[in-house]
C-alpha cells in the first residue's frame, strides 16, 4: 500500500503563516506528498520535505517567477502500477475539470490531481479519478479548508479530509 498525502493552494504566507499544525501528524509517515500549486514561497518546499522528504510539486497561477523557475506545470508521478497527473489547474472553475483532461489527454494516467479552484472534489469519472484537495489556508471559495490522502493497492482509495 502506497500512502500519498495531497496539499494545494497554501498560499503562504500570504493567507498563513505556516502549514496548520494538525497536519504535520497527519502527513509524517506518507510515503510521498503532491502539492498541486499556488505555494506562493519556495520555503514551503522545505517546510514539507521536513514532514515527507518525498514531495512532488507543480506551480500554480499565484506562484512568483521563482517558484515557476522551480517547478513545472505538469509532472507525471509513477507510484506502484498507477500513473498520477498532477497540475495546478487554471481558467474558470467551471470548466475546471475540462481543463486538467486536456492537460493529461495524450498521457494515460489514473489519476488527476488538480487544485486552483479551492474546491474539494473527489470523483472517478470513466477510468480516470479527479482528486483537488481544497485549499488548506484560503476559504474564499469553499467552505472549509481541507486536504487529502490517496492510498494506492489493489484498487485506489481517495479520502478528503477536512480540518
Amino acid at each position: 500500500m502506497i500512502k500519498i498525502g495531497v496539499i494545494s493552494d497554501t498560499h503562504i504566507p500570504i493567507q498563513a503563516e505556516a502549514i496548520p499544525a494538525c497536519l504535520r501528524e497527519s502527513l509524517a509517515g506518507m510515503d510521498m506528498l503532491l502539492h498541486a500549486g499556488d505555494l506562493i514561497e519556495l520555503s514551503v518546499i522545505k517546510t514539507f520535505q521536513s514532514i515527507c522528504p518525498n514531495l512532488k510539486a507543480v506551480y500554480g497561477n499565484m506562484d512568483p517567477p521563482e517558484v515557476r523557475a522551480a517547478l513545472c506545470e505538469k509532472a507525471i508521478i509513477e507510484a506502484g502500477n498507477y500513473r498520477i497527473g498532477l497540475t495546478h489547474g487554471h481558467g474558470s472553475p467551471a470548466s475546471l475539470l475540462n481543463t486538467v483532461s486536456k492537460i493529461f489527454a495524450n498521457d494515460k494516467v489514473d489519476i488527476i490531481v488538480f487544485g486552483h479552484s479551492h474546491q474539494p472534489f473527489n470523483e472517478k469519472r470513466g477510468k480516470i479519478l479527479y482528486f483537488n484537495p481544497g485549499s488548506l489556508t484560503d476559504r474564499v471559495f469553499a467552505p472549509f479548508n481541507s486536504y487529502g490522502i490517496i492510498e494506492l493497492g489493489d484498487e485506489i482509495k481517495s479520502t478528503l479530509i477536512k480540518i
